[in-house]
């Protein structure tokens, strides 16, 4: 009983006029009340009584009110969608195509609800198994003419199977809408978290590669003893160590969750060449004026991070301009202990692409330079190199 409840004061109206069109269509097929008051009596009322109950069950039951529906149904084949001439293959002339009463569009979206609201597929099966017996009765009934058999085919199919079709159509494109809804929330899910994970595999290599510089530095202090460079060293070896494992957990992330310039750019990429230098790094930075690429603090810490990790020791010169982010470092003053691997520099590389950018990496002299180029109002960059550390 719960379900033939109504939710909402506007579904108790929407039925209450459905089944008034419906009583009034009724009547009409019915006799005339004020020329015989009996006969109204004994056919219209009851099915009158008959659309109520389909009314009150059809919004959670459809193929219970279109089974409850079917005495009302196409079967006096008098008046049609259509007439065509068959007589070169029936006795009769006028044979109806898609015989229609008043009540059939009511039956047509009790259908429609029925391929619409239900899944399984054998309940309307058997109802539409019932449907076609009562068709054929009324058929054998009126004396089973040829002409009589069309009628009832098409009244059976336009009525009852058409909007069962198209109401089975609706629903799975509704599923379909559902599941690409939730395809793509995931999808958003995914890509907020390898962003969080990027962020998290950029900032974090930085600082380790910060520490492994500073430990450097610490075994290269005079004065230390044996055991205080030994350490220094071990450090710096678990440091470099500790980036590769990072790169390794977090992977290759190729989806650009971010790219909305981060505000402010430019004070984050002085923060970044500030604790650089505050750990050791020989670096200088050239930050033109105007508005600075949104990559730009993504693109230095990884060009500091390979730098400090490949050429430990070496001068790097910074220099961020509108389009453009340069990133140079000199020869080594001391044995690279990272092992070749080059993930952040192809992330980035990936990144830079999905921003319309190029990403130029190679080496330059006795060195080894980072270019990245975004769009903007001077010439296409070159081609950028694969990176050979």
């Amino acid at each position: 009983m719960k379900r033939l409840r109504r939710e909402s004061r506007r579904q108790v109206v929407y039925d209450v006029l459905l089944f008034l069109a419906l009583g009034i269509c009724i009547a009409a097929m019915g006799p005339d009340p004020f020329t015989d008051p009996a006969g109204f009596g004994v056919v219209t009322v009851p099915r009158w009584v008959l659309a109520a109950v389909a009314v009150l069950v059809g919004r959670p039951y459809p193929l219970a009110a279109l089974v409850l529906l079917l005495p009302l149904g196409p079967w006096r084949f008098s008046e049609g969608f259509a007439t065509v001439d068959l007589s070169w293959l029936l006795p009769r002339r006028n044979v109806k195509i898609l015989p229609l009463l008043p009540t059939s569009p009511f039956i047509a979206w009790y259908a429609y609800l029925t391929g619409r609201r239900m899944a399984r597929g054998w309940p309307a099966l058997v109802a539409f198994c019932l449907i076609a017996v009562v068709g054929v009765v009324v058929v054998l009934s009126k004396g089973g003419d040829l002409a009589l058999w069309v009628s009832m085919l098409t009244a059976v199919v336009g009525t009852y199977v058409v909007p069962h079709l198209f109401g089975v159509l609706r629903r799975r494109l509704l599923q379909q809408r559902r599941q690409a809804r939730t395809s793509a929330e995931a999808q958003a899910r995914m890509r907020e978290r390898a962003r969080i994970a990027r962020e998290m595999h950029d900032s974090l290599g930085h600082d380790l590669a910060l520490i492994a510089v500073r430990a450097g530095g610490l075994e290269l202090s005079p004065g230390l003893a044996p055991a205080q460079v030994k350490a220094a060293g071990e450090l710096r070896l678990a440091a470099a160590d500790a980036t590769e494992r990072l790169r390794q957990i977090i992977g290759l992330l190729r989806e650009d969750a971010d790219a909305a310039p981060l505000s402010p750019v430019q004070e984050e990429v002085s923060e970044l060449v500030r604790r650089a230098a505050d750990s050791g790094m020989s670096i200088s930075l050239d930050l033109a004026p105007g508005p600075v690429p949104g990559l730009a603090r993504a693109v230095v810490q990884e060009a500091l991070t390979n730098a400090a990790k490949h050429a430990p020791g070496a001068a790097v010169t910074v220099a961020v301009a509108p389009h453009e982010v340069r990133v140079r470092n000199g020869p080594p003053r001391s044995r690279p202990t990272a092992r070749t691997g080059g993930l952040g520099l192809a992330g980035l590389r990936e990144r830079v692409r999905l921003a319309g950018g190029t990403l130029t990496a190679g080496p330059a002299g006795d060195g080894f330079e980072l270019v990245v180029s975004l769009p903007g109002d001077g010439p296409l960059p070159r081609a950028g190199e694969e990176d050979p550390r």
